[in-house]
């Protein structure tokens, strides 16, 4: 009975698991730029027989998140910008280390901090990139922030800096908790030239709300499953005993 309760308490754990990631995509739908996630699953271990151990819980693999692009949307903000290609777009973490995103609704916060829809700062060749008072703003496609200052005219042109954009090695890279990808050896992506920024567009995210739901459903309809399958083997468990009583 120990065997059939392994496998529905294992089973249960890793659907549950997998219903976190799964709300997590659902939750982030219309978040721009997201990079929807996945749970894999490690088989048991093998023991020296060659049989698969039955009393061992199996593992979940580390969380992988999808690297495909989401549909470029005209949004026609200035601040908007979407980026074209496999570049990322370099943001400073909470704990201060440098993260990458590819959430581009820039906001602009009252010390003229430019930072992301999440309140992440946008980090240049310099560090965080900072905005003083303005007339207009223009954003190139290389990165480049423009501005007219204050009080000048149009013709007065400054261009401020350049938003850092890096690239990623995809089979290193692994979102944090804070839902910026890094690589997991520890190495800062690469700068790029070669990335550009579509200024008035966002890229949405890459979750499909309809398949995301119908995972949910699947997955709770699994959970039920291996559930049923504790519960019985309880049932099997207490009539045995029950047996043994009578004797």
């Amino acid at each position: 009975m120990d065997k059939m309760l392994y496998l529905g308490m294992t089973g249960a754990k890793h659907t549950q698991m997998a219903q976190t990631v799964t709300v997590n995509n659902l939750a982030n739908a219309n978040t721009p730029g997201f990079r929807g996630d996945f749970q894999a699953l490690l088989s048991d271990e093998i023991n020296g027989s060659g049989q698969f151990a039955s009393r061992i819980n199996s593992m979940g693999a580390d969380r992988a998140s999808s690297m495909a692009h989401g549909t470029m949307v005209a949004t026609g903000r200035e601040l908007d910008v979407a980026v074209d290609g496999d570049g990322w777009l370099a943001v400073q973490g909470a704990n201060g280390q440098e993260g990458y995103s590819r959430r581009g609704d820039l906001q602009i916060s009252a010390e003229g901090l430019l930072t992301n829809g999440a309140g992440q700062p946008i980090m240049g060749d310099g560090g965080p990139i900072t905005l003083p008072p303005y007339q207009s703003l223009s954003l190139a496609s290389d990165g480049t922030i423009s501005i007219v200052p204050m009080g000048s005219g149009p013709e007065t042109t400054v261009a401020l800096g350049r938003i850092k954009l890096v690239t990623l090695d995809e089979s290193q890279a692994m979102k944090g908790d804070d839902g910026l990808m890094r690589q997991k050896d520890g190495a800062a992506g690469e700068p790029t030239t070669t990335a550009r920024l579509q200024s008035g567009s966002l890229e949405s995210s890459n979750v499909s709300a309809v398949e995301s739901l119908v995972s949910m459903i699947d997955l709770s309809r699994q959970y039920e499953m291996q559930v049923r399958m504790m519960q019985t083997a309880k049932d099997m468990s207490d009539s045995g005993t029950r047996m043994i009583r009578m004797e």
